[in-house]
């Protein structure tokens, strides 16, 4: 016999997926700044040595 009523856990699911999506997308979005901030100061750095 099957379960009555609402269906179990669909709403924690959705709000944990929501919520990772949240966290992976800040994740990537720090790590592309890291890499722009870094491609800055290497180009700095090259522009520095090459004067």
């Amino acid at each position: 016999m099957g379960k009555k009523g609402q269906e179990k856990n669909t709403k924690n699911k959705a709000k944990h997926k929501k919520l990772m999506t949240r966290k992976k997308n800040k994740l990537k979005s720090d790590a592309d700044k890291r890499k722009e901030r870094l491609k800055a100061i290497v180009e700095k750095a090259n522009a520095e040595e090459k004067n």
